[in-house]
């Protein structure tokens, strides 16, 4: 047995970072390069394209065993490119593992990463609600829950990095990857995403967040069209939530997006991920690139004449890895440094962050095996806890925004006819991200892998009595040949169910989804023209929206018996939806966008000020048919005193409010009490009212609660005049709400003390409480 010590970079006793620097001394400029990047084996032969310009970028890609040789960084998508049965997933990554350790000097494994933005995005995984859902629930130790489920499933195959969330805001309802998004509000954004990191991060998966910045900000919600934003909204609104992200959640990989704003792409912005992100945040993790995006400052940004070049801009930037494949950090990097033009300082600084990372995941110590638990026996990814989550959520996103003629709940005898195109479909459940419609449905031979039941299949086995159905017309495609057959059922029915909305989908597949932008917010297709339809028969109508977006519905205010709106809620969406049309379960979501009201009323988000909201100097009224953060419920908790002892507020202080709640009925109620923060007068224009504080709460029959809020004055920091962030004296409201637009008490307050600067140790979230006579839950 040999008493030699171990190389220093396996010594486990020595620190992280003079581990990693023994490498970085030891490694040639080829094996350094290789750690920066990824390799996507099998990307073509997936059917179709899961990433733009996929079949493009890889019809050229070299071979698994060339790539290998000097070592690599990461391996993409293993188990999210085709179809595979997770146990055998994840001992074909073991073998090709040891193929990695084996091939390079220093036996450094591959980092592995998915895709798991609406659960693991892989064959027989729990495909749960999409973030808009999560958004809706305002339940972020619900989400967090989810993810650390989402996280424990990735580990168990050898997978040890994920691709979420998504923390983009919102600000044009029209952009297709509104699904992917939490909502409008940077708080709600933040808060949510922040809950998904700590549960991801918590079973040992790295999170990523993306897209880092601006990214929903591109004219005219074109997918990779130029962003406009000025830096106070990109201070105010756009990085916000990937601080929260970072210090509340622990992440520890950030990804750039693909926008490029005020002309320059976040790939090559360097006051971006260096600056901002690693001088101003002290972010020390990993940053990788969005897939391709350092190739597309040649190809489609054009501010690089080389891929070496690009390399260069991207690495100088502060992105340490491409992905997905080995491209421009390949052979063109090579040849810039040998030749002078990019520095290998730049590599070496990439290189200690992908090995620190790599060391802190144990991929370096001396007994790491590449056989995950699953590569040695069998897997659960769709388990009952997996379920259990997904259905809590989907239950607590279903959102009823009006209930004018006491429609629902259904009634158990009613004849109930159930119409529209999703009606009897298992993708209407499902985000663009979600396995079976990212990848599924380029294997149409292949088996789903998990089990969705439909809206139909669900109210057939909730309601007890025939439930007859329609599909009416497609959701897309053009054709009214099925509105007679739907119209009939429906004037025969005592009640009608339409099933309306989005097909999830990339790139022009679909109505929502990545490369699926809106021209307007009309129902796609014939489907606003079948509810019509369904309305002239006279018979009490429920609207239900399944949709990856908020979509116009002011024609049906009035008409309709009920609308109800959800957001792609994931497999088990359909017994949600039927829990809630039933009264099983009593709505409790609420919206983390607008409805709106006209087809064309857009852009605007609630975060408005005074002029971009209703004025008398413009003929549009961009007023939301509801507002961000409604939710009807079928019995309301009885909200009482709002308690503020103080009138000053210190702008270095805190401020503490009491809201008491009683749930008067016989049966369990949730509501969402919600504190926005108004600022009547301000150095700049400012928002009419902005979330700083939300508590998702629910009681027994009979219980009486007290909710507490305590909020610092940072949480009404903006970017003042000059661009930093400031507490500015003066007075204030803070409004005790049940929506942005319904508030229930009004506490005026006055910020009292100097115009006060504040940095990246401000503080970002408020703290709540609720206590139930004597027990407090924080």
């Amino acid at each position: 047995m040999s008493d030699a010590a171990p190389p220093v970079w396996r010594d486990v006793r020595r620190p992280v970072a003079e581990r990693a620097e023994a490498l970085v001394a030891a490694m040639t400029l080829r094996e350094k390069t290789s750690q920066l990047v990824g390799l996507w084996v099998g990307a073509d032969a997936s059917g179709g394209d899961v990433a733009p310009h996929q079949g493009d970028m890889t019809q050229h890609g070299p071979a698994f065993v060339d790539v290998i040789a000097d070592g690599l960084g990461q391996l993409t998508r293993p188990f999210g490119t085709a179809p595979v049965d997770p146990a055998q997933g994840a001992r074909s990554l073991a073998r090709a593992q040891r193929a990695v350790v084996a091939a390079n000097r220093f036996g450094i494994p591959a980092q592995v990463h998915e895709e798991c933005l609406a659960g693991f995005a892989a064959w027989g995984a729990t495909a749960y609600p999409v973030p808009l859902s999560w958004g809706a629930t305002f339940d972020p130790e619900l989400v967090q829950e989810m993810a650390a489920q989402i996280g424990g499933s990735m580990r168990s195959v050898g997978v040890h990095q994920g691709l979420a969330p998504v923390l983009d805001v919102v600000r044009d309802y029209r952009w297709g990857r509104v699904e992917e998004t939490i909502g409008e509000d940077p708080y709600l954004v933040g808060t949510v995403g922040a809950a998904y990191v700590r549960g991801l991060e918590s079973a040992g998966t790295v999170a990523t967040l993306k897209h880092f910045a601006g990214y929903s900000a591109s004219r005219a919600a074109r997918n990779h069209a130029p962003v406009s934003a000025g830096p106070r909204e990109m201070a105010d609104v756009f990085y916000p939530p990937f601080e929260m992200a970072l210090r509340e959640g622990g992440a520890r990989s950030v990804m750039n997006s693909y926008a490029e704003v005020d002309g320059v792409p976040a790939a090559a912005d360097r006051r971006l991920l260096t600056g901002l992100l690693r001088d101003a945040w002290e972010f020390d993790g990993v940053v990788v690139a969005d897939y391709f995006a350092v190739a597309f400052l040649r190809t489609l940004q054009r501010v690089a004449a080389t891929d070496g070049e690009a390399a260069g801009r991207a690495l100088a930037a502060g992105i340490d890895v491409e992905l997905p494949s080995v491209h421009a950090y390949g052979e063109p990097l090579v040849a810039a440094v040998e030749a002078g033009h990019v520095p290998e300082a730049l590599v070496d600084r990439a290189l200690r962050r992908v090995l620190t990372q790599k060391i802190e995941l144990g991929l370096l110590d001396p007994g790491w095996s590449p056989d995950a638990p699953a590569a040695t026996g069998a897997v659960a990814l769709d388990g009952e806890d997996q379920r259990a989550t997904a259905l809590r959520l989907a239950q607590e996103a279903v959102v009823l925004l009006e209930n004018a003629g006491g429609t629902l709940p259904l009634a158990p005898a009613a004849r109930v006819a159930v119409v529209g195109p999703l009606a009897d479909d298992p993708y209407a459940m499902l985000g663009c991200y979600s396995f079976p419609a990212h990848v599924g449905v380029h294997h149409p031979d292949h088996a789903m892998g998990i089990e969705i039941p439909t809206v139909l299949d669900a109210l057939r086995a909730a309601h007890g009595v025939e439930v007859a159905h329609a599909r009416g017309c497609e959701v897309e495609a053009p054709g009214r040949d099925g509105f007679a057959e739907a119209v009939a059922l429906a004037a025969e029915a005592e009640v009608a169910v339409v099933v309306v909305g989005d097909q999830a989908g990339l790139f022009g597949r679909g109505t929502s989804g990545e490369g699926n932008d809106a021209p307007d917010l009309r129902l796609p297709g014939e489907q606003h023209a079948l509810v019509e339809a369904v309305l002239a028969t006279g018979t009490p109508v429920v609207v239900l929206v399944l949709s990856g977006r908020p979509y116009a519905l002011g024609a049906f205010v009035g008409r309709a018996g009920a609308l109800v709106q959800t957001f792609f809620p994931g497999q088990q969406g359909g017994p949600a939806i039927a829990g809630v049309l039933t009264g099983a379960v009593d709505p409790s979501g609420h919206l983390p966008v607008g409805i709106p009201r006209d087809p064309g009323s857009q852009p605007s988000t609630y975060l408005a000020p005074p002029l971009g909201r209703r004025t008398q100097v413009s003929s549009l009224d961009p007023t939301p048919l509801f507002p961000f953060g409604h939710g009807a419920s079928y019995a309301d908790l009885e909200w009482g005193d709002v308690t503020c002892e103080a009138e000053h507020w210190p702008v270095d202080g805190e401020v503490r409010v009491d809201v008491v709640l009683r749930n008067p009925e016989d049966r369990p109620l949730a509501d969402v009490v919600q504190v926005y923060l108004h600022d009547p007068v301000a150095e700049v224009t400012r928002p009419e009212a902005f979330l700083v504080a939300y508590r998702r709460v629910e009681l027994a029959p009979g219980a009486e609660a007290t909710v507490t809020f305590t909020l610092h004055a940072d949480l009404t920091a903006f970017a003042g005049v000059d661009g930093g962030l400031v507490v500015e004296p003066g007075e204030v409201e803070l409004r005790v709400a049940r929506s942005s637009a319904d508030v229930h008490h009004t506490v005026p307050l006055v910020l009292v003390g100097d115009r006060r600067a504040v940095g990246h140790d401000r503080q970002l979230v408020a703290t709540t409480a609720v206590r139930v006579g004597e027990a407090v839950r924080a």
